[in-house]
């Protein structure tokens, strides 16, 4: 019987604004979203869940996250009333074993880098979601490697989502959103696309040598780290599609792909 693998996907999610109806990106989503047929349950790779170890969430009913601040009253009202997976939980602990002893930690729960893009991809609510952690002690091949263990998920109806941004600058954001791209933040999203489409993984963990201004493309490497994931996932056959472009704020970058 021939298995059908579930697209693996990275959102840029910039800012938590993309959940407003007429926001560009937020439409590039929900356009997006319409194609893809619905999983038996949803990975998310936060960049917002950045501690000191490896964990997940193995709650029925995680709490969800507002973890933002001074947005409009309207965006803490948004409710994405999604279930968990316990035993998606359980079977993910088991199959990162090998590299890592995945901890449960339930303190957290869905936060704004996987609800508010799921928002828009599943608006329904109607998929399991759960959450693992990005170790923040560990080096990028780490997580690459971590990616590579799930690959199994895809097979299994899990669509694995990697929630960051390929540039994130906010000491140098601009107020308005569609302002010019930062020359040093097309540059180094450029070089990184460039491998992205030559599948030059190599190039894009080591990616503080990809541009000598990568440090202002990256000043710290979780909003970065959840591409690897996706990457990761990468089969031989898997074929690359874009659907959200552009730079937001002058210095975040809103690209997203797909690979199935």
């Amino acid at each position: 019987m021939t298995k059908i693998r579930i697209p693996a996907i990275f959102v840029g999610h910039g800012s938590p604004m993309s959940a407003e109806i007429d926001n560009y990106y937020g439409k590039q989503w929900r356009e997006f979203g319409k194609k893809l047929a619905k999983p038996k349950a949803i990975l998310v790779i936060s960049a917002h869940w950045n501690i000191e170890e490896t964990a997940i969430s193995d709650l029925e009913n995680p709490k969800q996250v507002y973890d933002f601040y001074g947005f409009p009253q309207w965006l803490y009202e948004l409710k994405y009333p999604a279930v968990g997976c316990p035993e998606l939980a359980q079977q993910i602990k088991k199959l990162l074993a090998p590299l890592v002893e995945v901890k449960t930690n339930n303190e957290w729960g869905i936060d704004h880098g996987a609800w508010i893009p799921l928002a828009s991809l599943f608006p329904k609510a109607d998929v399991p979601v759960l959450q693992l952690s990005l170790d923040a002690t560990k080096p990028a091949n780490f997580h690459y490697e971590l990616g590579k263990a799930l690959r199994p998920l895809r097979e299994q109806g899990v669509m694995i989502v990697g929630s960051g941004d390929i540039v994130h600058n906010l000491s140098e954001l601009e107020f308005e959103e569609n302002a010019k791209p930062l020359a040093w933040a097309e540059n180094f999203e450029k070089k990184v696309l460039q491998a992205i489409d030559n599948r030059n993984h190599q190039a894009l963990i080591n990616y503080i040598q990809l541009d000598s201004q990568a440090s202002f493309a990256v000043p710290a490497a979780e909003h970065y780290l959840p591409l690897l994931y996706v990457l990761a996932l990468q089969e031989d056959d898997d074929q690359l599609e874009y659907f959200a472009h552009g730079i937001a704020h002058g210095s975040i970058s809103m690209t997203s792909f797909v690979l199935r």
